[in-house]
């Protein structure tokens, strides 16, 4: 169904036939309205920024970009085509018709998953609110926008299917989705992540590539679901989501170039000669990179889990890419996985395949993580340098699960908890590193200029030169 622009919430679920959850979803227009002004980036309301806005869900030609004003942006609800008599592709339900309405017995987990997902959403927007008055480039405060307008359209896309499937609670659900905020002291968000300050921009540049690529890895689970309406939002959902870790990527690459720019200048890799000439050194971009990369490892819960056994078997959320897997039931068989003893050493579970579901699919976005990290070091490489940017091991500085709290340094050994904490410091940013990093976060807004610790990009964003004023400031 082609999305309707002339109505006052754009969608292709065809809303204009149900005039109730129209009317719903109209009423809660305004209090996003109201957030957004409040809590997103409020100190640029007027700003004339060059977005894309989704016009289709094909895949091919699927957005437009124009000129507009932030608060002018066209949010709305999108879900990719429907397939025909789709059919459940994995656990008990494997085979049987996919469902479009919420199964009964599945209501309250459905409901708390897609909370849980929807509530990550205004999270980043909340967290990334202040970011603009830093910007290293108008480049680089267009790219953040267009994150925050699209986790925006995220949050839209999960109330629509609170408000059209869950009935009261859904709707009351949406409103606290709102009512919610990001380290705020009384009402958190509900992932601990999500309530970590952004307050520079290369803790953006590490959140887009390690958190938000969590996020891809969360919809690509849900885009299997049974569930069919929130498998079709969550695959629009990706085609977006693309770009956040496109600006993670691109923009931790830039940072190493430029870091190696200065390290040539100035004939050393010296860390406070690096610093001296006001670009951030290899050392506290290893720092920064164990910070995000270990808060985002324990989005994926805990290494055993029942919970997950269940979403499973029950046709709710499953793997990654379910088609590439053999066996789609998971009844049988095991994952071999090595937990703390208790005794300072490690032993080895053999852990049944649904239970180790998270365990799955954390370790296929550590795969995917080591891409990026791979080719961050070819650039350091080819410039005739040793050092490597690394991913800690998945135990280091877990929250969650079987390693939580356990003494672990970042190549994942065991060690005593004296030296741990002695130690900690060191791997992680000081405060000192932060304040470093802040002293740099100086705005440029001229078009084509770039700030000093941080190289241009390769290219503009739609076939626009890089000089181009992508966000004209009133």
């Amino acid at each position: 169904m082609a999305i309707d622009y002339q109505e006052r919430i754009p969608n292709n679920v065809a809303l204009a036939e149900n005039r109730t959850l129209q009317r719903a979803l109209e009423h809660w227009q305004p209090r996003f309205l109201d957030w957004w002004r409040g809590m997103g980036p409020s100190d640029f309301l007027a700003a004339d920024v060059y977005l894309r806005t989704a016009t289709s869900v094909d895949a091919k030609g699927w957005a437009s970009y124009g000129t507009v004003k932030m608060p002018d942006y066209r949010w709305g609800i999108f879900l990719a085509d429907a397939v025909p008599d789709r059919r459940i592709g994995f656990g008990d339900e494997h085979g049987k018709p996919a469902w479009q309405l919420v199964p009964g017995e599945h209501r309250s987990t459905l409901r708390r998953l897609i909370v849980t997902q929807g509530d990550t959403e205004p999270a980043s927007v909340e967290q990334q609110r202040l970011l603009g008055h830093s910007c290293p480039s108008l480049y680089d405060l267009r790219n953040l926008f267009q994150i925050n307008v699209e986790e925006g359209r995220h949050l839209w896309a999960m109330v629509y299917l609170l408000h059209a499937y869950f009935g009261r609670d859904g709707r009351e659900e949406a409103e606290e989705l709102l009512s919610r905020h990001s380290g705020d002291a009384d009402k958190p968000r509900i992932l601990g992540t999500f309530n970590e300050p952004i307050g520079d921009w290369l803790s953006l540049f590490m959140f887009t590539y390690f958190t938000d690529r969590d996020g891809k890895f969360q919809l690509k689970s849900f885009a299997e679901s049974g569930f069919d309406p929130l498998a079709r939002t969550c695959q629009f959902m990706l085609t977006e989501e693309a770009h956040h870790m496109f600006v993670g990527d691109t923009g931790i690459a830039r940072v190493v170039r430029r870091t190696l720019e200065v390290m040539k200048e100035r004939g050393s890799d010296d860390p406070d000669a690096v610093r001296r000439a006001g670009a951030i050194d290899l050392p506290t971009m290893q720092k920064y990179l164990n910070f995000w990369f270990s808060s985002s490892l324990d989005l994926f819960g805990a290494e055993i889990s029942s919970n997950a056994a269940t979403y499973f078997a029950a046709g709710i959320k499953g793997r990654p890419d379910e088609a590439n897997f053999a066996d789609h039931l998971c009844s049988e068989g095991a994952m071999a996985l090595e937990m703390p003893d208790g005794k300072g050493g490690t032993t080895t579970e053999q852990v049944p395949l649904r239970n180790a579901m998270n365990e799955a699919t954390r370790t296929a976005y550590v795969r995917d993580c080591e891409i990026g990290v791979k080719r961050w070091n070819r650039l350091i490489a080819k410039a005739g340098h040793a050092f490597e940017l690394t991913l800690p091991s998945p135990r280091f500085r877990r929250g969650i699960g079987a390693w939580a709290g356990q003494p672990v340094d970042p190549a994942g050994t065991l060690i005593p908890a004296a030296e741990w904490q002695a130690k900690l410091p060191g791997w992680l940013p000081s405060e000192g590193d932060r304040a470093f990093i802040k002293s740099l976060m100086q705005r440029v807004i001229e078009p084509g200029k770039m700030a000093a610790w941080i190289a241009p990009p390769d290219r503009g964003i739609n076939n626009l030169p890089l000089d181009y004023e992508y966000v004209h400031l009133h």
